[in-house]
């Protein structure tokens, strides 16, 4: 079973570290002593997960509009060095289903360099939000936001998998995804019967081999089969023909590893080297900007459901830089982007992993499969690809959840969920994350407003003895920050006259904000402008801080501040004349 990081004197802390230390992982699983039963365990993973990661890595890469063996490249690469460098002990990394409605329209418009250039700066993107600590905070994404994005993602994965399911001749997929649907629609009279009945037969087997047994990975079984079905049924019926690799592009899969390039030689859209200018890289950022944040997002989430899955915990810090590196790396050996990959991972514990050995395993079961077997790999249909990515889409929209969530969810909720989903669809995944966490905050900052509040308390549980009828206590309830801060600070509008002293216990307020802090003097000056002196009892460590840094000394004539609300009582019964002003550093 993966361990938990440990701090230098062996005690496990759950925790990690920073700066960044690139290969925590490998690191320490070595360094508890790695047996030869482990080393068996991740051999067999990094087989299992091969066998799942090969077809896969192919069908993402045509999808996203590029040669499979581009897809090969990034496992074999960005798979083993962001396996050596992470920081979850168990991820497997590569390409991925969610990838493909970025990298498709850059593809589309950029050509192989400009898309493999865009995956090189998402790198340099990933690194900075690594080294800037900025992974602990992708847990603040809401739920209703990454289900509706995911759910949307693999709609459009599943719709970009007709063409070549169906066998549909169309001349030029749009980017969009209107566009793109109509032109589908309208090309159905093409369809071709020999693409579409290996498609269903892959399909079925797909979805029929994990009832029989899963000791075996469906993708292996179900691409062989539709393959050598494919290439029966050419030579015994007549005119039975369907796209295959080898027929879809041109040179096939080379029978070479990865080996080194430069990005900016390779082809743009119209062949030629796209090369390197300041214009193309301004008008790459967005896409790349794009890249790193699904990218970061996707791993992270990845990893937490393999620590759920092993009781682990992985450094999010380090497993961002690791990413990042690896798609640094791999655009110089023909790569495209990669991320923590959810089935895989998942595949990879279920099969017994150990250690990052596993991941990096499973990167050299694919270079010797390229090695070894690209004739072969040449030969699947292109039908049999767009079957396995269709089943990758169903699994990946988790439509039982989705369904769930509309049923059970808040409808503020559930409206975030479907804008998130129809942003995606219609648009992409960066207007649809963007304006989903905005939506979700602003309805949070509503949720907060609604819980926090300012009442009058009649007779407060520490007053042991009765104050003078002259003095009013209210308590805040809730976090005072802007959306919470103005509607908590209202109910002070109401104090009635005659009153000489005003106690607030802060007792139940872990936060304050520079719109809490501006509504609470704000309050304070009123009430000292009709004569009211206030007392702050029960103030916590952060709101005590917030408001040192405000100049509360300067305020001595209407306000006492007090860590506990026992003192701040004894403060209100002898009145403001015998009030020790200055206590904020005292008490603390």
């Amino acid at each position: 079973m993966p361990r938990r990081y440990e701090d230098s004197s062996g005690a496990a802390t759950g925790s990690p570290s920073f700066p960044p230390r690139l290969g925590t992982a490998l690191r320490q699983s070595l360094r508890h002593g790695y047996s030869r039963k482990d080393l068996r365990s991740d051999l067999l993973a990094g087989v299992v997960v091969g066998i799942v990661a090969l077809p896969l890595s192919m069908a993402l890469a045509v999808a996203s509009g590029v040669a499979p063996q581009h897809g090969l490249y990034t496992a074999i690469v960005a798979g083993c060095v962001i396996a050596a460098l992470g920081g979850s002990m168990v991820q497997v990394s590569g390409p991925t289903a969610a990838f493909v409605v970025l990298l498709a329209p850059i593809s589309a418009r950029f050509g192989l360099g400009g898309l493999i250039l865009a995956s090189f700066m998402a790198g340099i993107l990933l690194v900075v939000m690594g080294a800037a600590r900025l992974g602990g905070l992708i847990q603040f994404v809401p739920y209703p936001v990454t289900t509706g994005f995911t759910a949307g993602i693999a709609l459009v994965i599943a719709t970009l998998q007709l063409k070549d399911f169906l066998g549909l001749s169309v001349a030029r997929m749009p980017e969009t995804y209107l566009e793109r649907a109509a032109a589908l629609g309208r090309a159905l009279p093409t369809a071709h019967g020999p693409d579409l009945a290996i498609g269903l037969f892959t399909l079925a087997v797909l979805i029929l081999w994990p009832r029989i047994t899963r000791k075996v990975p469906g993708p292996l079984i179900a691409l062989g089969l539709g393959g050598i079905l494919a290439l029966l049924l050419s030579r015994w019926v007549p005119g039975f023909e369907v796209a295959t690799i080898h027929s879809r592009f041109q040179d096939g899969i080379p029978q070479l590893p990865p080996l080194p390039v430069l990005p900016w030689r390779l082809p743009g859209p119209d062949g030629q080297p796209i090369g390197l200018s300041f214009e193309l890289i301004r008008a790459l950022v967005p896409s790349a900007f794009a890249i790193a944040m699904l990218g970061a997002i996707e791993s992270l989430l990845s990893a937490v459901v393999a620590d759920g899955m092993t009781g682990g915990s992985h450094d999010p810090d380090a497993e961002l830089v690791a990413q990042g590196v690896g798609n640094i790396v791999a655009p110089f050996f023909g790569g495209i982007a990669a991320t923590g990959a959810l089935a895989r991972t998942a595949t990879n514990v279920r099969s017994g992993a150990r250690s990052p050995l596993a991941a990096i395993f499973h990167s050299v079961f694919v270079l010797l499969s390229v090695l070894l077997l690209a004739p072969v790999l040449n030969y699947l249909p292109m039908a049999s690809l767009a079957a396995l990515l269709l089943v990758v889409a169903w699994n990946m929209s988790e439509a039982k959840h989705f369904l769930h969530a509309m049923r059970v969810a808040p409808r503020s909720d559930v409206i975030v969920l479907l804008t998130c989903f129809g942003l995606t669809v219609i648009f992409d995944m960066v207007v649809s994350v963007t304006v989903g966490v905005v939506l979700a905050a602003l309805l949070f900052m509503k949720r907060m407003a609604d819980v926090s509040n300012v009442r009058l308390v009649d007779q407060h549980p520490i007053a042991s003895q009765g104050l003078p009828k002259d003095v009013l206590i209210y308590e805040v309830a809730g976090p005072l920050f802007f959306g919470a801060a103005q509607k908590a600070m209202s109910a002070l509008q109401r104090v009635p006259t005659g009153i000489r002293i005003v106690v607030l216990d802060l007792s139940s307020v872990p936060a304050i904000d520079a719109t809490g802090l501006v509504s609470l003097e704000s309050a304070v000056a009123r009430l000292h402008g009709l004569g009211m002196f206030v007392v702050l009892g029960g103030v916590q460590g952060q709101p005590l801080e917030a408001l040192a840094r405000s100049g509360i000394r300067e305020h001595r004539d209407r306000i006492s501040v007090h860590r506990t609300m026992e003192r701040a009582l004894e403060v209100a019964r002898e009145g403001p004349g015998k009030v020790f002003l200055d206590e904020t550093q005292g008490e603390r």
